[in-house]
């Protein structure tokens, strides 16, 4: 039996990897003009930083990394998200000298061992954003104006984007108290994670995805009843630069996210009722994991669950053109000399292919029309004592004559379509 991919985990075909391509370039662009710089992280880190960073009572702590020892006895983790680890190469590179904020985007694939469903993979790819060093709110609605633009450049248009304010830690602590008070009451009734979340970390009860969890938390206390005043003015804050960049928004008071290093702001985006896209702020992350303290913010997108979002919403990525010129050949000189062709041509721009399989003209015609070819020549022996040649347009069946040395002409011709 043929060895397969683990399961949770999918190849990218050479016929799908344009549409990885074309996202990828958009969204780099757009991080462009919003002046983030990219960054690459290790593909597997010190598993204490997402302890540390991401929550000992979380989920994806306790039930989704891949974790294993290492030959050295060292305990490490498959990258389970982005934030912690970008924010480890901020403080280990001393990124904190240079001119703040720091601003910066990664394009990462994510681990996490969790049920195979549509759009949720144990190997996903995430985009990502995070700017670390500025606390201010008009950051967060930039940050915020960012994603809802990029999936705008791709013509998703139908979306929600749901906020709340999840405070900090001294708020968090009053609103633990009440929600402890609360779920005493129902605590017979939770399942046996969120029993153990009550005493540790009440706030995780709220993103519990069992029914029954998730039934009992809608009547819970709400945070925004709990925040600080400096927290509340941080909010109010964001609302007005939301406004004064025309961002429609409701909030969500039971948004707290599902990663234990969020302050104050939280965000999602909603296209037909799925999240797309998801972040906030964290300022207590760099300290947590051995920093100074430093605010942040930043914002997740995973890259197959965008691809779904377009094709639920008919959006087609443009295909480009794989082969602008097929050289087919008749017998060895041929060949040689179409080989020798297509690599003076590759060297101006041109996508070019030529016969590596010894078919007959016949089957290299097929071929041509198989990959696509937008024009195709052939060179038999005629072709080449005389220096000349037809070059055919695939697409109408139009026929040019070239010189076979003026390969300026054919460039033009071919690139004009």
């Amino acid at each position: 039996m043929a060895i397969q991919a683990p399961k949770g985990t999918k190849d990218l075909l050479p016929a799908d990897s344009y549409k990885w391509q074309y996202i990828e370039e958009k969204l780099r662009n757009i991080a462009a003009v919003y002046a983030c710089r990219e960054i690459r992280t290790p593909i597997f880190e010190h598993t204490e930083l997402f302890e540390r960073g991401v929550g000992e009572t979380t989920d994806v702590v306790q039930k989704e990394m891949y974790t294993f020892k290492d030959k050295g006895d060292r305990s490490v983790t498959l990258k389970a998200e982005g934030t912690a680890p970008a924010a480890r190469a901020f403080i280990e590179n001393s990124l904190f000298n240079e001119a703040q904020p720091t601003k910066m985007y990664y394009f990462t694939p994510v681990f996490r061992y969790e049920n195979v469903q549509k759009g949720r993979l144990r190997q996903h790819h995430q985009f990502g954003v995070e700017v670390f060093g500025s606390k201010e709110a008009s950051m967060d609605a930039e940050i915020i104006s960012l994603a809802m633009k990029a999936f705008k450049e791709f013509g998703v248009h139908n979306l929600e984007l749901n906020i709340n304010n999840i405070g900090c830690p001294e708020c968090r602590s009053r609103y633990n108290d009440a929600l402890k008070a609360y779920f005493k009451s129902r605590y017979d009734e939770l399942c046996d994670t969120c029993k153990s979340r009550f005493e540790r970390n009440p706030m995780r009860i709220l993103d519990c995805k069992v029914k029954e969890c998730k039934s009992i938390a809608k009547e819970a206390p709400i945070i925004l009843d709990y925040v600080c005043e400096e927290c509340k003015d941080h909010f109010e804050k964001l609302k007005n630069y939301l406004g004064a960049l025309d961002i429609k928004y409701k909030v969500d008071p039971y948004i707290v996210r599902g990663l234990d290093y969020y302050t104050r702001t939280v965000f999602e985006i909603i296209n037909d009722n799925i999240t797309v896209c998801g972040g906030g702020r964290y300022n207590g992350l760099i300290s947590e994991i051995g920093g100074k303290d430093t605010p942040a913010v930043g914002f997740g997108m995973g890259i197959e669950r965008l691809l779904l979002t377009l094709e639920e919403n008919n959006i087609q990525i443009p295909k480009p053109n794989h082969v602008d010129l097929y050289i087919g050949s008749m017998g060895e000189r041929g060949k040689i000399e179409s080989l020798k062709l297509v690599n003076i041509l590759r060297d101006k721009k041109l996508k070019c292919e030529c016969d590596h399989m010894d078919k007959s003209v016949k089957a290299q015609m097929k071929y041509a029309n198989k990959i696509q070819a937008a024009f195709t020549i052939i060179l038999g022996e005629n072709e080449l004592d005389e220096g000349k040649a037809k070059l055919k347009r695939m697409e109408d069946g139009e026929q040019f004559d070239i010189n076979l040395k003026d390969l300026d002409t054919i460039v033009t011709i071919v690139n004009g379509k």
